[in-house]
């Protein structure tokens, strides 16, 4: 569900970069309160891994389409909200500016949607009054079924809401959202599955992880996480490295929408204004587009052709294994910035 800039605004995709820099500053400023030593290199695997795994996009039966996994809720669940905000915020703003997924100016959006829904509204409203205390498998599966599909179905709608506001008279409200909800229902329900499954793993292998999360409280220091780590960096590198190839080749559920809706899959770039300007920094900062090498300067231009499945490609293990590093040092300098300054608060 990363929003390209064509289907923004200047003012929508400002707005709403002003709006998730006013959460990122509260975020860091309530993680400030407990962050320690173990959190910091947890938040980072864990960033490597939603990175890696929001490289395959899974095919929805009898659509066309296919979708790939947040994260926000997994993200929630295990790191409490505020470090999810910022652990969702640094995979996106990694995307966009270095393999070109979704825009810059659509940046501030795609960490609303995917990030604040999760993290702000769907754990503490939804997620933790109905799982309780409970430590049963099956609860966590029914519950993480429907915290999923919740953020999915927020996120979806805000889409739709925010190229209205946008004035983009190619998508019809009502048209777009007809689409949109219904795709992004079974997007939803597989990520539950997939929350689920990472969660319960979390759960059997360190509960102790989860119990302090729920009760705001930092890791202990005997609490080991040299298990659940090695975990999340051995999936992270399996992710992006190799099952990256086997990503469905259908179109995901925004481009699918719009696609059903106008006939094309994206809606034409703006020429003048913010978006070309960020666009141009884009093309400059992203070394690896599309998760991809980028074509020498001086081959010849390949007719577009239909990719081929499994893309077995170097550049898209090179993209996978090098943008979650990238990932998990980025949240790595986070961690620290934040840890230094509560340490000079002291």
């Amino acid at each position: 569900m990363h929003m390209a800039d064509a289907l923004l605004s200047p003012a929508v995709g400002m707005t709403l970069w002003a709006g998730t820099a006013a959460v990122g500053g509260y975020a860091s400023k309530k993680l400030k309160e407990r962050i320690d030593d173990r959190t910091i290199p947890l938040m980072g695997v864990l960033g490597a891994f939603i990175f890696a795994s929001q490289m395959i996009n899974f095919t929805i039966p009898g659509t066309g389409s296919s979708g790939h996994l947040g994260g926000g809720m997994i993200l929630a669940i295990i790191l409490g909200p505020h470090a999810a905000f910022l652990v969702m915020a640094s995979v996106l703003t990694v995307q966009a500016l270095f393999f070109a997924d979704g825009g810059l100016l659509a940046l501030g959006c795609n960490i609303w949607n995917l990030g604040f829904y999760p993290c702000y509204l769907v754990y503490p409203l939804l997620y933790k009054p109905l799982i309780g205390e409970s430590q049963n498998p099956g609860r966590i599966v029914a519950v993480s079924l429907v915290s999923a599909v919740a953020v999915l179905q927020l996120g979806a709608f805000s889409v739709v809401l925010e190229t209205l506001l946008s004035g983009k008279s190619e998508l019809p409200f009502g048209a777009f959202l007809l689409l949109m909800q219904p795709i992004h229902l079974a997007i939803g329900i597989i990520e539950g599955f997939v929350t689920a499954a990472i969660i319960n793993h979390v759960r059997s292998a360190r509960p102790e992880i989860l119990d302090g999360i729920a009760a705001s409280r930092p890791l202990g220091a005997g609490i080991s996480l040299k298990k659940v780590m090695i975990t999340f960096v051995v999936l992270a590198v399996v992710t992006g490295g190799v099952l990256s190839w086997f990503a469905s080749t259908h179109p995901n559920g925004l481009e699918w929408s719009i696609e059903k809706v106008t006939g094309k899959g994206e809606l034409p770039e703006q020429e003048h204004g913010t978006a070309p300007v960020l666009k141009g920094i884009q093309e400059k900062t992203a070394f690896l587009p599309d998760y991809g090498f980028k074509p020498a300067g001086n081959e010849p231009k390949k007719e577009k052709m239909a990719p081929a499945w499994p893309g077995i490609e170097a550049g898209t293990s090179a993209a996978g294994i090098i943008g979650a590093a990238i990932v998990l040092g980025l949240i790595l300098l986070i961690g620290v910035g934040i840890r230094s300054f509560r340490g000079r608060d002291a």
